[in-house]
């Protein structure tokens, strides 16, 4: 993996629980928190996030604890996710310190669901890019894709008949639970493409799960973009592969 993530929260035990859950999406991916102050109380730390940024980009070497998925050795880019402002100022506070700032990249995104985002992208090998905006697709309503044509920037997606569509069983036992949906979602966010499942935005985690999809559901999808017939396809995969489970 290519692709690291860093937390950083004003809870030392929300961002080693935000890397523990996001951990289990994405075992191959490093997943450094950096919360709390230095001497255990609520606030940040600049020097703990500075160290984290430095592990991930691999400007030091060696484990730790907090990490998932290796040690951050070749890094090629890394994505910060918060919990409040003041982390964010931290955060852009200790970039000014790296030798090359460049790579790491803020992403405006829910702390928890777009860190689940952004760990399920960067463990299928999507750029850092991709992997930010996999974290920041789970924000708000489902994005507009370009649309070629004259008059195509006023026509809104939803009004549209979608590129692409596709309807599959669920056949795992437990269904569209918290696993399940970060997978589509964190993939799905990371295309050019609006995707929708059963109506709900198929990039967001929350709204999957809040259609309690149970074995033998079937999902619609409806694709619009330029990556829709890729899009159906991702979710055909997962759904008749049983997102791995049985």
């Amino acid at each position: 993996m290519t692709v690291s993530i860093v937390v950083v929260s004003h809870s030392e035990k929300i961002a080693d629980g935000a890397v523990e859950l996001a951990a289990q999406m994405a075992p191959d991916v490093v997943i450094l928190p950096a919360g709390g102050t230095d001497d255990g109380r609520i606030g940040t730390s600049l020097e703990k996030v500075l160290a984290a940024l430095e592990k991930a980009g691999g400007q030091a070497g060696g484990g730790t604890s907090g990490q998932a998925g290796g040690d951050g050795a070749g890094a090629t880019g890394t994505v910060v996710l918060t919990d409040l402002g003041s982390a964010v100022m931290t955060a852009e506070s200790a970039l000014e310190f790296l030798e090359n700032p460049a790579g790491v990249l803020l992403a405006d995104a829910p702390l928890v669901e777009g860190l689940v985002a952004a760990a399920v992208a960067a463990q299928g090998g999507a750029d850092v890019h991709a992997v930010l905006k996999a974290a920041e697709g789970v924000r708000g309503p489902a994005r507009e894709p370009e649309r070629g044509g004259a008059g195509a920037e006023h026509e809104p997606v939803s009004s549209a008949p979608p590129d692409f569509t596709g309807d599959f069983e669920l056949v795992n036992q437990a269904g569209m639970h918290a696993r399940p949906a970060a997978k589509v979602a964190g993939g799905l966010a990371s295309l050019d493409a609006e995707v929708t499942i059963n109506g709900v935005d198929g990039a967001s985690m929350t709204g999957l799960m809040t259609l309690g999809a149970g074995k033998g559901t079937v999902l619609h999808v409806e694709a619009w973009g330029a990556d829709a017939e890729r899009a159906v396809e991702y979710v055909g995969g997962l759904v008749e592969a049983g997102f791995g489970e049985p």
